[in-house]
């Protein structure tokens, strides 16, 4: 019965007989990649949130090149928001010359004024359709650190996946590709099922409005009997997910949280500190990372179930993002997580309840510097989430998220001496905005009927894009 609920909320099916193996920080990531993309015969297929143009960045941008000049097809999803400003079409040119296909995930569209909200934020390779990549490592020098300033590597985690799963990799990929353009021919999309090792796994691709792993990460929290030991790197947490681990802490669950000390996004860190007290207060242990930044989203229960991936626990990663995970059902896996979280706890900084105030006990003395963090969208739903819960009645607020409503109310407040003092400043972006909605819908519906009139596209291949 476990087993079933398990596919049915992730919508992912149990695959058995595969190799995974753990990746650990951002120099083995690149080395393991530059490797893989260098022995590719047939296809290479990339995806990732961040690309920059860096020493990194041309590095690996360089191995694609080489590889499309042998006759490879090699295909790169980046995301447009996430590469703002960090490539461009000089960084890809000698790639697109080369033969190579680069395409952007949800760039601004007049047809969709408000879709941009939804990124790609998966991190995944897949080399001849044979071997695969999962982690939360983008393709950036940044994840190297800077020794030079004393800056250390940003910690995070990642899993290389051999054997029948790499299919599931493989159909993933393809899904999104093709919403960008034309398709992957069908043999570019064709996998073998040999097994390559002994362990089962589940492969958790999300895209945005689905909620599979959300459904996932509650079921693990419900059904853990003795641990649950998370890691993220941008946690704000919903109120539901909030409430099962609360529940499995009450219930003498092991639950332990690690969150950055210092984060890339400072200015929304408090977010995610608004919300250590209710858990604090429950029993969960809440560290802080010691070094430059913790960007690992792993988690691992009883020992024998984990998870690597590139969801965070917040809701942009749950509903808002595509998002791609290795749910890895195997106790020696399972028992290499447990090993490297206690290995990370060592240098982290424990926070702990004293005389009603959150305060910082380091495992070794030391003190952290500065504060967790959350993306910015996920810190703004739960915001609306506390007012919502306010205004509505819906259940009693904890003293964190009371102390932002004072903020939210002087706001309104303050909206409202401006549309009475000053009407206009309200009515024209709002009629700007409404006629911009508007606009939109009409071409989505122009768009959909020139779809249903058109035929149904043929797989082949297609020139190359720039970004």
């Amino acid at each position: 019965m476990a087993e079933q609920a398990f596919s049915r909320a992730a919508g992912a099916p149990l695959i058995g007989g595969n190799a995974v193996e753990l990746l650990i920080d951002a120099a083995v990531h690149f080395e393991t990649w530059e490797r893989e993309i260098a022995s590719a015969q047939r296809s290479v297929f990339f995806e990732n949130y961040i690309i920059r143009d860096d020493a990194i960045g041309r590095r690996l941008r360089d191995a694609f090149v080489a590889r499309a000049a042998a006759g490879v097809r090699v295909c790169v999803v980046r995301d447009w928001l996430g590469c703002l400003g960090l490539d461009g079409r000089r960084f890809w040119q000698p790639l697109l010359d080369a033969g190579g296909e680069v395409r952007s995930y949800n760039p601004p569209r007049f047809s969709s004024p408000l879709g941009w909200i939804s990124r790609d934020h998966r991190k995944l390779l897949v080399v001849d359709n044979t071997f695969a990549c999962i982690s939360g490592v983008c393709l950036s020098q940044k994840w190297l650190g800077d020794p030079d300033k004393q800056i250390a590597p940003w910690r995070d985690t990642g899993v290389t996946v051999r054997g029948p799963a790499v299919a599931e990799l493989v159909h993933a990929f393809a899904d999104l590709w093709s919403q960008l353009g034309a398709p992957l021919p069908p043999e570019l999309q064709q996998t073998a099922a040999t097994p390559a090792g002994s362990i089962d796994v589940r492969v958790i691709a999300t895209q945005p409005s689905t909620a599979g792993l959300f459904r996932l990460d509650q079921l693990i929290a419900a059904m853990a009997r003795e641990r649950l030991w998370l890691a993220d790197a941008y946690f704000v947490g919903l109120s539901p997910y909030v409430q099962a681990l609360v529940a499995a802490a009450r219930d003498g669950v092991d639950v332990r949280l690690l969150v950055p000390g210092t984060s890339d996004i400072p200015a929304v860190a408090r977010l995610s500190q608004a919300g250590y007290r209710p858990l604090l207060e429950a029993g969960i242990r809440v560290f802080e990372w010691n070094g430059s930044m913790m960007h690992a989203k792993t988690a691992v229960a009883d020992a024998r179930w984990a998870r690597v991936g590139s969801s965070n626990l917040n809701v942009a990663s749950w509903v808002g993002n595509c998002e791609i995970d290795l749910a890895v059902e195997d106790r020696g896996f399972a028992a290499q997580m447990e090993a490297q979280y206690l290995a990370d706890l060592d240098n982290a900084t424990e926070i702990v309840l004293k005389r009603r105030k959150v305060e910082k006990s380091s495992r070794r003395g030391g003190r952290a510097r500065g504060g967790s963090s959350s993306r910015a969208a996920a810190g703004a739903m739960r915001l609306a989430h506390s007012v919502s819960s306010a205004l509505g009645n819906q259940r009693v607020l904890g003293r964190a998220e009371a102390g932002a409503l004072p903020w939210v109310a002087l706001s309104l407040l303050a909206l409202t001496v401006v549309g009475l003092r000053w009407p206009w400043l309200l009515a024209w972006p709002l009629s700007v905005l409404a006629g911009l909605l508007g606009l939109s819908l009409l071409v989505r519906y122009r768009q959909s009927r020139q779809r249903a009139a058109a035929p149904p596209p043929q797989a082949g291949d297609e020139p190359a894009q720039s970004p």
